[in-house]
């Protein structure tokens, strides 16, 4: 099954705004008309009820969105970029992959959420922004933004009300299928089921989702055997149904193996409530033991119930008591350490800048003002000084002066250097 996958996003480049000037006859003094550039697209990431799996990402692992177009005269402003909207499951948590390590975007927990996972670079301003009384005729504009580009993983969390857990080969496949309408594949090996299955179970006219996860091994927590492809799609759901194979040398021993699993992985999933069942009663070696198994369990402090998924003994009232422990349970609790919360990372002001010594070189980094700097063709005289005007801006100056800036040192910003 394909429910974590690793992507590639990239949103739009702005485009870059436009040095114009009216030029019409009879228009005397016409005056700056640049227009600005467009904004670039966004990567959107949206839940689709129709969708279960992220099989469509197995082929393709870099999605880009429309770049914006240039500006243009007569204060035309550039066509916006066309956004990237990728469709997901429901139930789909959408992280972004740092350095710093990974931070949940959003949580796709209903059909038509969506998430946008990169943002468009804004469009540069064209020259008609940089008029003043001083500067009439201005020959500078500004660049494009570029568009974010992340790691994006998108992990689908399998959504249910109740999930059968168990070790491999105890009956979880014929569970479900005699519980629901579903047709889990059944044979006499384990690991037959590779993907969680879904079904519907109805009790005196109401109905709940019931899921089979697949089997675990020891170590599953670190991601042995099925490991986290087993662990995570139990997150969401309210109630386990904990199947025991009453052939086993020891049942008792096989449930703290998997909850000690559960708890390991993260502790919220061992403190969600349990139903305990052994199954295959209908074989004459577990029915002589039925004694034995209950003592064991009893010790335990738990009350199990004996089933056979075979011939149906037993289920409709392990299903009864899974919807009454169902109505009970309260919302799912998030999961220690890794709550969902969608992290708001808003952009930094447009006219901060940072001052700051390299050798003998002072560095103005602003990216706004390296975007006028690279938008701008600097081997004109004109638009050269008209730039150094930008860059000279009394903020600016009195950042170098507080920096230590003497008269003949260097300054650079962007891919421009001027002697101050």
């Amino acid at each position: 099954m394909f429910d974590r996958v690793e992507i590639n996003v990239r949103a739009g480049d702005g485009g870059d705004g436009m040095v114009s000037f009216r030029r019409e006859k009879f228009v005397p003094l016409g005056g700056p008309d640049g227009g600005d550039g467009g904004r670039g697209g966004d990567v959107v990431v949206t839940a689709d009820a129709t969708l279960t799996n992220l099989k469509m990402f197995r082929w393709r692992g870099r999605y880009r969105a429309g770049n914006g177009s240039g500006g243009r005269g007569r204060k035309k402003h550039g066509k916006d970029g066309t956004d990237r909207r990728l469709l997901v499951p429901v139930g789909t948590v959408v992280t972004s992959q740092t350095e710093d390590g990974n931070t949940v975007l959003a949580d796709l927990d209903e059909s038509g959420r969506s998430v946008v996972v990169a943002r468009g670079g804004r469009g540069g301003r064209g020259n008609v922004h940089f008029a003043s009384p001083t500067n009439q005729t201005p020959r500078i504009a500004q660049r494009g933004e570029f568009g974010e580009e992340k790691t994006v993983i998108l992990e689908l969390r399998l959504i249910a009300d109740v999930g059968i857990i168990g070790y491999p080969n105890v009956g979880k496949s014929s569970l479900l299928a005699e519980a629901t309408a579903a047709k889990p594949k059944i044979a006499a090996y384990p690991f037959t089921t590779m993907e969680p299955i879904l079904g519907v179970v109805v009790v005196d006219h109401h109905s709940f989702v019931l899921a089979e996860i697949p089997g675990l091994v020891a170590g599953a927590n670190l991601g042995r055997g099925l490991g986290h492809d087993f662990l995570r799609h139990v997150v969401r759901t309210k109630v386990l149904i904990h199947l025991l194979g009453g052939d086993s040398a020891s049942p008792v021993e096989d449930m703290f193996k998997v909850n000690n699993e559960l708890s390991l992985f993260d502790t919220a999933l061992a403190r969600k409530p349990q139903l305990v069942a052994v199954n295959k009663v209908d074989l004459l070696d577990v029915r002589a033991r039925l004694k034995e198994i209950k003592k064991s369990l009893s010790t335990a402090g738990i009350t199990p119930h004996f089933v056979s998924a075979a011939n149906g003994e037993g289920v409709a009232g392990l299903m009864a008591e899974a919807f009454e422990l169902l109505k009970e349970a309260s919302a799912p609790e998030q999961p220690t350490g890794k709550a969902l919360t969608k992290v708001f990372q808003p952009r930094p002001r447009s006219d901060c800048f940072v001052v700051y010594r390299e050798g003998d070189i002072f560095i103005v980094s602003s990216p706004e003002l390296e975007r006028i700097v690279s938008g701008t063709d600097i081997s004109n005289a004109e638009a050269r000084r008209q730039l150094l005007g930008q860059l000279t801006k009394p903020r600016v100056s009195r950042a170098l002066e507080k920096a230590g800036i003497k008269a003949g040192d260097r300054v650079r910003c962007g891919s421009l250097e001027w002697r101050w």
